[in-house]
């Protein structure tokens, strides 16, 4: 296969050449590929997410201990708030390293833009990984300062570490003195692969609007967009 798109990568995005380039080909690697490729390719990135995890997860919590002094619970929720699905997934999307994800053809094809989110946070993860067995834990370090610890300011002014729909309930009950009420407005697709869509409410007035492959998905996505409503309300 051809590595100079791959060692390309690793010195424009990363800013260093990797000592083993197939490290950063496998934390590339989804399993469906290696699925399709049984003759020509046999490593996935599963072990490298599994090792990346574990890194970003010390980092995070290091950063969070060192810089704030609050009780176990919040600094909890303010690492999950960094290291979920989503603020990974979108870490990976700015690196601009989706073309070089080896995937199958069906999953290329077909996949959700759901899954297409978690394939690439897990990749973001296996890169990590990958870092950390070839330039060590301090380039890893740097990795995850860089593209993940700097989105803690606005993590914090957007209170998106809290619960979305608890959070709009306080919202809610502080501004408007009601409870949010959540109303199903659309339901679309085939069963195997529905989307709702929900509104909710605080009395008659719609403060959000939201879709997911869940009502649950759904509602807190409306929720989310409710915060908004009243964070605007806030400036």
């Amino acid at each position: 296969m051809d590595l100079e798109p791959y060692k390309a990568f690793a010195k424009e995005k990363l800013g260093f050449e990797f000592n083993d380039i197939n490290l950063l080909v496998t934390a590339l690697t989804h399993r469906s590929y290696i699925n399709e490729h049984k003759k020509s390719a046999t490593e996935h990135n599963e072990r490298l997410e599994f090792l990346g995890d574990a890194v970003l997860e010390l980092v995070s919590s290091d950063f969070l201990f060192r810089n704030y002094d609050e009780p176990e619970g919040i600094m909890t929720s303010w690492r999950a708030a960094l290291v979920r699905t989503e603020s990974i997934g979108d870490a990976g999307k700015e690196l601009g390293y989706e073309p070089l994800v080896r995937l199958s053809k069906g999953e290329h094809q077909h996949g959700s833009d759901r899954a297409l989110d978690i394939i690439l946070a897990d990749c973001f993860e296996a890169v990590i990984g990958a870092i950390y067995l070839d330039q060590g834990y301090d380039e890893a370090k740097k990795f995850i300062e860089k593209h993940i610890l700097v989105k803690i300011d606005q993590i914090l002014e957007e209170g998106s570490w809290r619960d979305p729909k608890s959070y709009f309930q306080e919202l809610a009950q502080k501004y408007d003195s009601l409870t949010p009420t959540y109303h199903l407005l659309k339901e679309e697709g085939p069963d195997h692969d529905k989307t709702f869509t929900v509104g909710v409410y605080v009395g008659n007035s719609l403060k959000g609007q939201g879709t997911g492959h869940s009502k649950q998905e759904a509602e807190t996505s409306a929720a989310k967009e409710g915060i908004k409503f009243y964070k605007k309300r806030e400036k």
